[in-house]
């Protein structure tokens, strides 16, 4: 009963119904997922929409890196340091270029990273870095992630002068 109810052109129309639903999630999960303005900054990029069919590549099966691939998080300190010392040695706290310095100092950070990496890497590199005015407050920073934490790393500076205190921390989460 069911075979002739579904068969022959009512299956066709069936299948592309399913095709048309699944494009559709897929293009909702990329839109959803990607994240504009402030001072975080993923690797990935925003989809503007279809370019092309789409490039489907092997599962590899590797469900965590090599010992000698894990997250350099000594190497992504030490990146985030030399930027923070660079531009920020001499700047004072401005509330309204402060917004355009956190992007331009992730971009850098999030950039030297994954030269660091080389090309063979397997992280997703997320860059988030707060910076507020030094007047005699307390600040306490604070952020949560859902990861694996036998393959996925972080590293963190904090840095402070007489106008202002900064706070960049990498994320380097692993995926297959």
């Amino acid at each position: 009963m069911m075979r002739k109810k579904f068969g022959g052109l009512g299956q066709k129309r069936w299948q592309d119904a399913i095709n048309r639903v699944s494009l559709n999630l897929q293009t909702t999960r990329k839109s959803s997922m990607s994240t504009r303005g402030g001072s975080f900054h993923s690797d990935s990029e925003v989809d503007d929409g279809p370019k092309g069919p789409a490039v489907l590549y092997e599962n590899t099966f590797q469900l965590e890196p090599k010992d000698n691939q894990k997250f350099p998080t000594k190497k992504a300190e030490d990146v985030i340091k030399a930027i923070f010392n660079s531009n920020l040695r001499d700047k004072k706290y401005i509330s309204d270029s402060s917004r355009n310095l956190t992007t331009n100092l992730s971009e850098l950070i999030r950039t030297q990273v994954k030269q660091e990496l080389g090309k063979q890497n397997r992280f997703k590199i997320v860059v988030m870095v707060l910076i507020g005015s030094m007047e005699g407050q307390g600040v306490r920073c604070a952020s949560r992630c859902l990861w694996y934490p036998q393959c996925d790393r972080f590293a963190t500076y904090h840095y402070n002068n007489e106008h202002l205190f900064a706070v960049g921390t990498v994320y380097g989460v692993y995926y297959e």
